[in-house]
């Protein structure tokens, strides 16, 4: 199937869009990704609601989904003149594809994106009724030609606009654009550990990908496509350097005894998995002993009554 997958996350922008959106001004989002650091950016001049009543900016704070919209709590630091920001780990937003999320000058007033946000969106209650402002969205899945998942359509050459959409983005049907090539239409995304659904929106026309054979049936009477996007996980165990074998077994290869040989380093014992998205159950296996990481103290029982160290992919 026509879905490649890299080992290495790099610096870049969210929003490929298309080639014009490369270009866009990074604080017109109101954030940047790098690598694994997210950072909110503020530039007072993009907030007129705060020029036009010539409101002087003493701080500047984050408020949103992610901090229980606290007006207060998330105090950015100024760069320059008229220009805050707050730098985060991305992985704290990896739980949800999206959170809403607004700027609050001197904790009281909450600065307005205008129509130059693309990331802008429609505040609501808690009941769904609209509260005529808005917020700006953040996604923790972005379009990037560093990313670390490609999709390839091929055919389709007289299409005017092919769409990439998943539960990776809600199936959001104007996110992720593909672009045309050669022989069809490609997109580089960067996902978290998962597994995900997805389809091709070739001019407004559903279609599941027709170089991937991995399919379950939607609630539409279809079929959506299937990927599972991995990351390169590595086990050490520290120590044990009079032991003749040490093995690592979990849920990922159904507790095999053999499988997994672990290679003595500099001090400790290692082997690199490739591990899908969530929660993993592992154990040691030294000299025939089986034992939980000493050095990891996040463990859990499984159904058995067995004790098992924990690793969280995500």
């Amino acid at each position: 199937m026509k879905i490649q997958t890299k080992k290495h996350i790099i610096l870049f922008l969210f929003g490929l869009m298309s080639f014009a959106s490369i270009a866009q001004s990074k604080t017109r989002l109101g954030y940047r990704i790098n690598g694994e650091w997210l950072t909110f950016v503020f530039n007072v001049e993009d907030y007129s609601n705060i020029t036009d009543f010539n409101i002087p900016v003493r701080e500047v704070y984050v408020a949103g989904e992610f901090n229980d919209w606290s007006p207060n709590s998330w105090l950015m630091e100024q760069v320059e003149n008229g220009n805050y920001e707050l730098t985060k780990p991305l992985s704290d937003f990896t739980g949800d594809f999206d959170w809403e999320f607004k700027f609050v000058v001197n904790g009281e007033h909450w600065a307005e994106p205008t129509d130059e946000f693309e990331n802008k969106i429609t505040a609501r209650s808690k009941y769904g009724d609209e509260m005529h402002v808005y917020n700006l969205r953040l996604y923790s899945a972005f379009a990037t030609k560093y990313g670390n998942v490609t999709f390839n359509l091929k055919g389709y050459s007289t299409a005017k606009k092919v769409i990439v959409s998943g539960t990776f983005n809600r199936w959001d049907e104007t996110n992720f654009v593909m672009l045309p090539t050669d022989d069809g239409w490609t997109v580089t995304l960067q996902l978290r550990p998962d597994r995900y659904e997805y389809k091709f929106i070739v001019d407004g026309k559903w279609i599941e990908d027709p170089a991937n054979l991995s399919l379950v049936e939607n609630d539409h009477e279809g079929y959506n496509s299937v990927i599972e996007v991995t990351k390169m996980v590595d086990f050490k165990l520290w120590g044990y350097e009079y032991a003749d074998t040490v093995i690592l077994s979990g849920g990922f290869n159904d507790w095999n005894e053999h499988e997994i040989k672990m290679h003595k380093k500099d001090g400790y014992w290692m082997a690199t998995v490739e591990l899908t998205g969530g929660k993993h159950h592992y154990k040691f296996i030294v000299d025939g002993e089986w034992m939980t990481d000493p050095y990891n103290s996040v463990a859990e029982y499984d159904s058995r009554g067995n004790i098992n160290s924990v690793c969280m992919v995500k």
